[in-house]
């Protein structure tokens, strides 16, 4: 759930909590789900770690009348056909490869989500209700339940919006098959013979954005944002302290008649700590390209983009689709 969606918004380094306006409000601040005039929907998928892994994405937002509109979303990141060898050796010390099976560990993220303006001119808030679920094969499972509630007030072209993420703490309970646990213990020895925590917690974030649209004459236009993101607990971000931490993200997007869009942005802003104790500045820029005709917008982005990162980079594809051009 920390990864982000669309690839319009991860070309600029996620920082849309001001100004996203489409289905993938959802996702980024559900107050910005009012922006989608009748009904659109959202894929997206994206490969990490060399294809081994797989993220993908759907969304729908609808709107309900002027003043309110709805949406969900689907996430999965899973890793597929892994092998299990625990059981490779039989109970008279024989290697057995028929005894190798596969299985999957995955996790989802199902989000349903409100938004509604309010009486103030401008501004409009919503929230979201998400189910998490884990999968790890046959040995363990969980469930979890999280809200976000998101606010964007718009005031003379200057957008604002709050996202406060997981405001009541999620908690995924999980339970542990300790049968097909145990294989794992005595596959190794001495290995694993304590069964991990039965309850995963996730602590509340907050996320602060400002945007402005900047249009020319030349029917050229520049998007700039910025966003906020805050920790309550301390890390290696850029600004962090006894409780908490902020990393700074900047994104840009240049436009064309509304049609062809050229995306910067830079964030993950990291205080590296090197192995012989010299300190440096970490930060993960990204850049992408978008096109959009009659109800159509089709996004890429590259992140990780070069060795700034101590991840790899991805190449990600999204395409968003006006539903109201199947009634025309």
């Amino acid at each position: 759930m920390n990864i982000g969606v669309d690839s319009r918004a991860l070309g600029m380094s996620n920082a849309v909590t001001a100004h996203v306006t489409d289905v993938t409000a959802g996702y980024w601040n559900p107050a910005g789900l009012l922006g989608v005039e009748r009904d659109q929907v959202a894929l997206m998928h994206a490969s990490y770690f060399a294809n081994i892994a797989q993220y993908d994405y759907i969304g729908y937002a609808k709107n309900i009348d002027d003043r309110s509109a709805f949406g969900f979303s689907l996430i999965r990141f899973g890793v597929d056909d892994i092998l299990n060898t625990t059981q490779l050796i039989d109970s008279e010390g024989n290697i057995d490869y028929n005894r190798i099976s596969l299985f999957s560990t995955a996790d989802y993220g199902l989000t349903f989500s409100y938004a509604r303006s309010l009486q103030v001119p401008g501004f409009q808030y919503g929230i979201s209700a998400k189910i998490i679920r884990r999968v790890i094969g046959d040995f363990a499972s969980s469930w979890g339940v999280g809200f976000d509630l998101g606010f964007q007030f718009e005031r003379s072209g200057w957008k604002l919006g709050v996202m406060a993420r997981d405001i009541t703490t999620t908690y995924n309970i999980w339970t542990i098959d300790e049968e097909a646990f145990k294989t794992i213990s005595d596959a190794v020895p001495g290995q694993n013979a304590e069964l991990p925590e039965s309850t995963e917690i996730t602590l509340p974030k907050l996320q602060i954005g400002l945007a402005k649209l900047f249009e020319f004459h030349n029917e050229t236009s520049l998007l700039a944002s910025t966003n906020l993101n805050m920790r309550f607990e301390q890390t290696n971000d850029l600004i962090s302290g006894s409780g908490y931490s902020i990393d700074p993200a900047l994104g840009f997007e240049y436009g064309y008649s509304d049609l062809i869009f050229v995306r910067a942005g830079v964030g993950n802003f990291q205080n590296i700590e090197e192995i012989d104790g010299s300190k440096r500045l970490g930060f993960q820029p990204n850049i992408g390209l978008g096109f959009k005709y009659r109800g159509i917008q089709i996004d890429y982005a590259l992140t990780d983009l070069g060795d700034q990162s101590a991840a790899l980079y991805s190449n990600i594809f999204s395409v968003k689709v006006d539903l109201d051009i199947f009634r025309r």
